[in-house]
């Protein structure tokens, strides 16, 4: 019997443990507080239209580059951010999660996820070369290559599994209840800007951070005000 129970509560312990991640609806908010400042951070470059002799001085300049650099490192915090997001809304849903809804989910959300850290990688290479490796400055056509893929990678190709997840995320949460109405109705919305409009008009990404944001609230909402069982209770909108 003593064994018995000991084994029980080993496994109660573990089990509670292994529920503490639902508490990482916070991980959004940390997401789109990083992912803001660092897109902004990155953005610091050589203008449109700088001569070779512009983008050489550019980078040889002896504080140019350091914001730049800041946002770089920001950006793998913001992704590892994002990921505990995911987790902690499959684990909010529980056994409510559709397996063919969550594998598209799961999937679209590290697809951006990876898509992001490829967008900073080729925007912030060249900085990150000539300040931490001593590299000299790019040509001008590096430099615009360099722009062109960072481009590419974040408004062509993340924004698209960043919309993805969007409408996955409503569906499950119209299905499931666990989001209320008129956030449902945004991540629709937002994600057709994502799929249709954000390439041409870059400052509507910021629906992204803002769509998590609302998100995470009403998982932790959820958690301070669900069952005393510990399942977690549906948002109502």
């Amino acid at each position: 019997m003593t064994d018995n129970s000991a084994g029980e509560r080993l496994a109660l312990e573990t089990e509670r443990r292994l529920e503490t991640p639902r508490a990482a609806g916070v991980a959004g908010l940390v997401f789109s507080l990083l992912f803001v400042a660092s897109m902004l951070l990155i953005r610091e470059r050589p203008p449109a239209g700088s001569s070779a002799q512009q983008i050489a001085d550019f980078y040889l300049q002896q504080d140019a580059g350091r914001v730049t650099l800041v946002g770089l490192f920001l950006v793998p915090f913001a992704g590892i951010a994002f990921v505990w997001f995911i987790a902690a809304i499959r684990s909010h849903l529980g056994e409510r999660e559709d397996r063919f809804f969550a594998t598209v989910f799961l999937g679209s959300g590290l697809l951006f996820a990876a898509m992001l850290f490829a967008a900073s990688a080729s925007a912030g290479a060249l900085i990150a070369a000539v300040k931490l490796q001593g590299q000299p400055p790019p040509d001008a056509n590096t430099f615009l290559l360099a722009r062109a893929l960072g481009f590419a990678f974040l408004f062509i190709f993340a924004v698209r599994a960043a919309a993805i997840f969007m409408l996955v995320a409503s569906t499950i949460g119209l299905r499931t209840g666990f989001l209320p109405r008129w956030l449902i109705f945004a991540g629709y919305a937002a994600g057709l800007v994502f799929l249709l409009v954000v390439t041409y008009v870059e400052w509507l990404i910021l629906l992204l951070p803002a769509w998590v944001i609302a998100v995470s609230l009403v998982i932790l909402r959820a958690r301070r005000s669900g069952p005393a069982s510990g399942r977690p209770g549906q948002a109502t909108g």
